[in-house]
């Protein structure tokens, strides 16, 4: 999974996380994203395990956004973490 495609399949469920508009109000761009190629396993705020994909700043953006963001590997969801699992 790249960015781009990433970007596509959230776009596709409705999802404002893209939108220009929320973008420019956060002082971002796609440029300052990277995405891992596997998804990994978490624990979501629910205390469920989730396979996901991670998207991440490379650099700090306005109101000092940089943290990790989590969306679901088949719905495409946003999902919020407990905590991070290293999965093989």
């Amino acid at each position: 999974m790249n960015k781009s495609t990433l970007r596509a399949e959230v776009e596709a469920t409705g999802s404002c996380f893209f939108h220009r508009s929320s973008m420019r109000f956060f002082g971002d761009t796609m440029r300052n994203y990277g995405c891992g190629r596997n998804p990994i396993e978490i624990t979501d705020s629910r205390g469920e395990t989730r396979t996901v994909y991670a998207l991440w700043r490379i650099h700090p953006v306005k109101h000092g956004l940089c943290f990790t963001t989590y969306f679901d590997a088949k719905t495409f969801a946003r999902v919020f973490v407990a905590e991070t699992k290293t999965s093989s």
